[in-house]
């Protein structure tokens, strides 16, 4: 497959007005995984980018109060705000939060250590497993996708999540604890279907961080396909270093390494998951960004 190459644009401070996009609204896709350390940020903001590359309007929504995909995009986490926490909590309008990105087409609302207390916070509020929800329906209408990055854990914030959710996709690392605790995932799924959000589908599991050198991925490949059968992503996402140093440079791995193995696989996850939708892949007009990364402190 093309590479998805990216061009450098000024980093936007407020949320612009767009045009909403055809077949509007949006779709909301939650990446989630209650096992820590299985690529789901990674996964998260990278495929929100690939798919905004491909010129399809995406939110990204940073749920995890490590506020990791917030920083992976070249924000201080310490100093976005407001932010998710503020429209959990408080109620703000989500569009109050959002901010552009060096991808003309991807926008983010971030978050920072604060939201950790939104947990307990949210414990006596009224609707409080509805309050994404809520937030999302003011601004379905200005994107085709919104991606939300889950916690690592099953408490209100994925709750929240799921509750906005059309689709869940879950990441999976190629290693033995891979499999451990995602039947109890998928059954938290099913529960939060059953009683909150009828519309809520399982979009498909996606290998990550694989070697296919190693046996023991292989082995995990077999067992992942045969617990997801069709849902499961055809593209894997395998270790690379570059996908591992972007972070690092508060940079999508298009920014940081478009010709990477990592970028590629991204690419390719990003257009198996629009064809799925019958959207085709547009040529990309994009010339690589040629300014060097600069490491966060």
């Amino acid at each position: 497959m093309n590479a998805i190459n990216i061009v450098h644009a000024p980093q936007r401070t407020k949320f612009p007005p767009l045009q909403p996009p055809e077949n509007a609204l949006a779709e909301i896709i939650v990446v989630a995984n209650q096992k820590g350390g299985v690529g789901k940020t990674t996964t998260a903001i990278n495929l929100a980018a690939a798919i905004a590359l491909l010129k399809q309007e995406t939110l990204l929504i940073d749920l995890d109060p490590q506020g990791n995909a917030t920083s992976g995009l070249g924000f201080d986490k310490r100093q976005f705000t407001p932010s998710a926490y503020n429209v959990l909590v408080e109620l703000l309008p989500i569009e109050k939060t959002i901010k552009g990105t060096v991808i003309p087409t991807l926008f983010v609302c971030g978050s920072g250590p604060e939201l950790v207390g939104a947990e307990v916070e949210l414990v006596p509020a009224l609707a409080r497993e509805s309050r994404l929800k809520g937030a999302i329906s003011a601004v379905k209408d200005r994107f085709k996708f919104v991606v939300i990055d889950c916690p690592p854990s099953l408490g209100l914030l994925t709750i929240n999540a799921l509750n906005a959710a059309n689709k869940v996709i879950i990441p999976i690392q190629g290693e033995y604890y891979s499999m451990e605790g995602l039947a109890h995932f998928l059954d938290t799924i099913n529960k939060v279907k059953e009683a909150l959000n009828p519309s809520l589908e399982l979009e498909g599991g996606v290998l990550t961080m694989f070697d296919s050198r190693m046996v023991l991925s292989n082995q995990v490949k077999q067992e992942v396909e045969k617990y997801f059968g069709k849902s499961i992503f055809k593209t894997i996402i395998p270790r690379n270093i570059r996908l591992a140093e972007a972070p690092g440079f508060g940079q999508c791995i298009f920014q940081y390494d478009p010709r990477s193995r990592g970028a590629e696989a991204y690419a390719d996850l990003a257009r198996e998951f629009l064809a799925r939708r019958g959207i085709q892949d547009p040529v990309s007009d994009a010339k690589p960004e040629n300014k060097p990364a600069e490491k966060i402190s």
